[in-house]
């Protein structure tokens, strides 16, 4: 066996770190036994040597790259079957322990073709299915016998569900509806697998039945034989082509001419269509959409948080082992770490890293608890669930995107390059940005939820969900002096946002008592209320944070110390970015301004000897980094050179080109 040498740069940052390391993976995996059982998980799947590339990603073609993520795929599904029963987990748990770590993109790097079989198709069909179209579908899709995708958003509509176009037409004669894309803009567009990785899938249309448009609903669609793969009649299918990244998940495009579908195709647990074409409308239409809403808590439990770790870990442990230009003339290059330019940019994504997680415990937690309600008829807590989704969805992809952009430009030129990975994660955080809702459609979806509670608070007629029920109070915090603790940093971002909801409200009362149209004052007021939105968003993590750290009596008192100060910075560090809003809203005056500014610095100075400690203890393996930049053992110049010499280009010292057409235009020119 190799021994592994260590970095001494990094070895020693490791010895200045103040806290036990274990408690807090321990307290970031939910409990020690958590942690054995991920590793466990970690090892299962990345221990397998089927999984390693020979090639680098990016030097495959595009259609090579496609085939080795299906290759891939066929045995990663396979590995969580027998993964089920080893551990005797569900199949959905199994897949998001796997997105929250970061098994999948450690195989297959720009995301599984399957994917959205396990994420969308499988939970619509259970959330839509009635008892007996689950028994039809549900089993052979868990066991993948069918392999499906979820068809929603089309060329020409995306977050505007209403306005999609493809259509569905019941024939009460023949019992079929008839499934049809009447214009261009109506092919469906986006679905992750569509191109050519799945045979089924749940089109989303227009239904009609005696001559009556009844809205969006849900039917399931064979798109090609199981057999030959070929579409099936009237299907028209394939990839929408090359991305910015995620081109393994093979994204797909499809239309319909006439393809006529059995009546119990369309899935009818909440409204149905009986055989003479009679519509029976569902009570609670609106829980066809509960599989976006999935969507959204997964990609902030899992996208949001596991990739700004990632990034976070490479360009610490980078900064630890980069040495450059000298503090003081004459002595060595310092480590770039030791730069307080350096410690701003890095150590405020090491908080972010863990407000969004424990934010997203909690919108994980309440998504559990709605889903058992739903079950039971009871929507009391559905908008709740749905507003704060939308908005942490919205703010954590930004704040990650922004993130992971601030750690590649911390790595210098390195960080430029694919083998420091920070591109790949880029474009795979970048694009939850724009997919299962764009962001500020769903900042304007969160506001809908502000104005009408504060209109609750104003009337003094009901109640709100705990999540606002700072509207009751927020203006009498304004009243206390500031002090710059975390206490009163968070008072003030609730402040902040009691505030900005309060002055859209009455923004758009006056338009309205003006002569203006609601909807026209909605629009007049929209930049407003995406601001108010991302401003509740922003108090809700930071309290989310204070209640996971602060009111914790189970951490010990050093990882308290350093979580506390991690608090403090990212306090700090979002009222000086927003600096403007919180003269304006809370109770901080110029004058106060300073001790923030002392109290930032202050916190980059006592966080730097626990940076390394910090990312360390995310605990995620070099496998899943996947960066010559970021390895545990610090070796970055020498794994540079090492992937440099895997491009296809190194493989001889004169590429045919020279022959071919360097060597005859020099000759041109003598």
């Amino acid at each position: 066996m190799v021994k592994v040498t260590i970095n001494e740069d990094l070895r020693k940052e490791r010895t200045t770190c103040t806290f036990n390391l274990e408690e807090l993976t321990n307290f970031l995996d939910d409990g020690v036994e958590n942690t054995k059982k991920r590793r466990k998980l970690e090892d299962f799947f990345l221990n397998d040597p089927r999984f390693k590339d020979e090639v680098p990603l990016e030097y495959l073609s595009h259609q090579e790259h496609y085939e080795q993520a299906i290759k891939k795929s066929c045995i990663f599904l396979t590995k969580i079957k027998e993964w089920e029963e080893i551990s005797n987990s569900h199949t959905l748990q199994i897949y998001t322990d796997i997105w929250s770590s970061g098994i999948d993109t450690a195989i297959i790097k720009q995301s599984l073709p399957f994917a959205v079989h396990v994420v969308m198709f499988l939970p619509a069909l259970i959330g839509n299915g009635t008892p007996e179209q689950i028994e039809k579908w549900v089993e052979r899709a868990f066991k993948s016998a069918i392999l499906g995708t979820y068809a929603q958003t089309e060329l020409g509509h995306g977050t505007f569900i209403r306005g999609l176009e493809t259509t569905c037409t019941y024939d009460p004669a023949t019992e079929h509806f008839i499934l049809n894309s009447p214009t261009l803009t109506s092919y469906k567009w986006w679905p992750g697998g569509l191109g050519h990785s799945c045979n089924y899938a749940i089109v989303l249309a227009q239904l009609y039945t005696q001559g009556i448009n009844q809205g969006i609903h849900p039917f399931i669609v064979q798109l090609r034989d199981s057999e030959t793969w070929m579409p099936m009649p009237g299907i028209k299918i394939g990839e929408i082509g090359s991305k910015m990244g995620m081109n393994s998940a093979n994204n797909g495009y499809l239309a319909f001419d006439n393809v006529r579908l059995p009546r119990m195709h369309m899935l009818m647990k909440n409204s149905k269509v009986h055989k003479d074409g009679t519509y029976e409308k569902s009570p609670h239409e609106k829980l066809t959409y509960g599989t976006m809403i999935l969507v959204r808590v997964l990609i902030v439990r899992t996208l949001v948080t596991t990739n700004l770790m990632k990034s976070a870990t490479i360009a610490v442990r980078y900064s630890a082992v980069r040495r450059q230009s000298e503090l003081k003339l004459g002595e060595r290059e310092p480590q770039i770490l030791d730069y307080q330019t350096q410690q701003y940019k890095l150590f405020p994504v090491i908080a972010i890293c863990l407000a969004y997680k424990f934010a997203a415990k909690w919108l994980w937690d309440k998504y559990l608890l709605v889903k058992t309600q739903l079950e039971q008829g009871d929507l009391n807590q559905l908008p709740e669930l749905h507003a704060m989704a939308c908005c942490l969805k919205a703010v954590g992809s930004t704040d990650a995107a922004i993130g992971v952009t601030t750690c590649r430009l911390a790595c210098g030129g390195h960080g430029y390059m694919n083998c420091s990975n920070l591109p790949n994660i880029y474009a795979l955080i970048t694009a939850t940005e724009t997919y299962e809702g764009e962001n500020t459609v769903l900042l304007l979806q969160t506001a809908r939820l502000l104005m009408k509670s504060y209109q609750v608070v104003l009337s003094g007629n009901g109640s709100v969900s705990t999540t606002l029920s700072y509207l009751k109070n927020y203006n009498n915090l304004k009243r206390l002096n500031w002090i710059t603790t975390l206490e009163c940093m968070s008072d003030a971002f609730f402040q902040v946002a009691g505030s900005k909801i309060e002055d859209c409200y009455f923004t758009i009362k006056r338009l309205v008592d003006s002569g203006f149209s609601q909807e026209d004052a909605w629009n007049q007021t929209s930049i407003k209320l995406t601001q108010a939105s991302e401003a509740h968003c922003r108090a809700f993590v930071i309290s989310a944070y204070i209640k996971t750290v602060i009111e914790n009596t189970t951490l010990s008192a050093e990882l308290k110390f350093v979580l506390t100060q991690l608090g403090q910075l990212i306090c700090a560090h979002w009222i000086l970015n927003r600096l403007g809003d919180f003269l304006q809203y809370s109770n901080l005056k110029p004058n106060n301004v300073y001790s923030v500014q002392t109290l930032l610095e202050d916190c980059l100075k006592h966080i730097r000897p626990n940076a390394v400690g910090l990312v360390d203890s995310f605990d995620i393996r070099d496998e899943i980094l996947d960066s010559t930049l970021g390895s545990y053992d610090g070796n970055v110049y020498e794994r540079l050179i090492e992937g440099a010499n895997k491009s296809p280009l190194n493989k001889e010292p004169v590429n045919r080109s020279f022959e071919l057409y360097l060597k005859p235009f020099l000759k041109s020119n003598m």
